[in-house]
């Protein structure tokens, strides 16, 4: 009746030693029992600890559930009212619900041989928050945190705690939590992520979640994949410092390496469906500038490749300003790197660039005001993901024309008028055929400033604004939001050439 292939030994042993149907009935039944304790029993579903306790789960689209079970066991996710059944293959699974609507708590259970029902559960807009130590910088650390902390009272905001890991090949799972949000909670939690959240949570009347996942010092390319650095050749002085690295006792296992940080802090919540991403990093990548033109995209477009969720928002913030003020104009490499991140928000579908060039500060390369950063990319949210009629932008150079002695400068984004910050307009430098500049004298004339060129310059043929590690900022419009640093010209600057 059983064969020794299909019936474990303790019964099979029971079997033979019982004469009559009761005391092998009996004896069986004590042989499976015992067999609940075997090493070799079936291990439980397990889910990755980014669907866990408090989490927040991205409304109005497909939402992707993953997790581990035995060969062949059957899952069942049902989240809401929506359900989903697969098998496990390979040790894992997958499934696709179909998107929730409504925003709000929902209840969340995943069924196998065991049953988990993570708890607190709510539909939320869902963003990254990721980057350098800007983006990691805490509420505790930002400005007014005593007030900021008790004031954090908000159940609808939700923050996932991504801890600091650098590994060399994508990781399947990290050791993180959910958190909601509250006076208790929020201390160490990233202030500009938050910040942007709590506006976007006010302003909408909608839950957000927050995906808190920095690590200060950080270069972009440590972010990106191994595929999409192969993938260019471009990137090979990039492999090649990474593949020093490696054969280093002191970098082979720190966090700026290629790949190492998405490897252990972006591949472990792919594809955990989101709204967005923001970012904050370009610091430790100033020296290189220029290849941050190309850099930055290409790790935009490879987490969009990795997320399988098409073109979803990215928002970067530009560097603040930073360092001892020049008393001529120079060459700047952070001028360059904030021109790259404008040029990314510009050109990349469907992103954007926060200016935040009048609140940094010269000895503090984390400046505490991160209130305003999270508000100006919240604005960027508001106008470009929500459709929000709310002006999001500051003043964007159009065209220059030469009149004579002067240069008449016209600007997009002008929202009410151009405005001067402070006494008069500086950081305007103009610059001849030579190159040698020379700053200008600047005025408001409408919606336009016009220079005064120099008496040195007999032919003048590009204008600056801004352009400095630490610029005077003092062109707004009359929505209170700073004029983009720019430049008209294309000169080889400080960081040509650097790979």
């Amino acid at each position: 009746m059983f064969g020794s292939k299909l019936v474990p030994h303790s019964i099979e042993t029971a079997w033979k030693a019982s004469t009559d149907s009761r005391s092998w009935l009996l004896a069986a039944t004590c042989a499976v029992l015992s067999m609940a304790s075997l090493p070799s029993a079936m291990a439980d579903v397990k889910l990755p600890s980014i669907f866990s306790d408090n989490m927040a789960l991205q409304q109005g689209v497909p939402l992707k559930v993953w997790g581990w079970a035995d060969e062949g066991e059957d899952v069942t996710v049902t989240i809401g009212s929506n359900t989903a059944t697969t098998k496990a293959t390979g040790g894992s699974w997958k499934v696709e619900l179909p998107a929730i609507e409504k925003f709000g708590p929902t209840t969340f259970k995943v069924a196998g041989k065991n049953t988990i029902e993570p708890k607190n559960v709510i539909v939320a807009d869902v963003w990254v928050c990721s980057g350098q130590s800007n983006m990691e910088w805490t509420v505790s650390r930002s400005m007014n945190p005593k007030e900021e902390i008790a004031a954090a009272k908000y159940p609808g905001i939700r923050v996932f705690m991504v801890p600091k890991v650098a590994a060399n090949q994508p990781q399947k799972d990290i050791n993180a939590k959910w958190i909601e949000v509250s006076p208790e909670t929020i201390s160490n939690v990233t202030a500009v992520g938050y910040y942007f959240g709590r506006d976007l949570h006010q302003k909408l009347d909608r839950p957000v979640g927050l995906i808190n996942d920095a690590w200060g010092g950080t270069l972009c390319e440590a972010w990106t994949s191994a595929e999409a650095l192969a993938a260019d050749a471009d990137y090979g002085d990039i492999l090649k410092r990474g593949e020093a690295a490696n054969n280093d006792e002191k970098q082979k296992n720190g966090p700026n390496r290629p790949s190492v940080l998405y490897n252990g802090m972006i591949a472990p919540i792919v594809p955990f469906s989101i709204k967005g991403a923001i970012w904050y990093q370009g610091e430790s990548n100033a020296g290189r500038a220029e290849q941050y033109r190309k850099l930055l995209p290409t790790m935009i477009a490879d987490w969009r490749k990795q997320w399988g969720q098409g073109d979803f928002p990215f928002y970067v913030v530009q560097l603040a300003n930073y360092l001892a003020k020049t008393p001529e104009p120079v060459e700047s490499a952070w001028a360059e790197l904030r021109e790259a991140q404008w040029l990314t928000g510009k050109n990349v579908p469907n992103s954007g660039t926060a200016i935040i060039i009048d609140i940094g500060e010269e000895k503090d390369i984390h400046p505490q005001n991160k209130q305003d950063v999270g508000k100006r990319l919240a604005l960027l949210a508001l106008k470009n993901t929500y459709g929000k009629d709310v002006p999001s932008q500051g003043p964007v150079y159009k065209s220059m024309t030469v009149e004579g002695n002067k240069i008449r400068l016209a600007f997009d984004h002008v929202h009410g008028g151009l405005k001067v910050a402070g006494d008069e307009l500086r950081s305007f430098a103009v610059c001849g055929e030579d190159k040698k500049w020379a700053w200008a004298k600047a005025s408001i004339d409408g919606d336009t400033v016009v220079l005064v060129v120099p008496d040195s310059i007999t032919k003048p043929v590009a204008v600056r604004y801004a352009w400095a590690n630490n610029p005077d900022a003092t062109l707004f419009n009359a929505a209170g939001l700073p004029a983009v640093p720019f430049r008209t010209d294309d000169f080889p600057g400080a960081t040509t050439g650097k790979k």
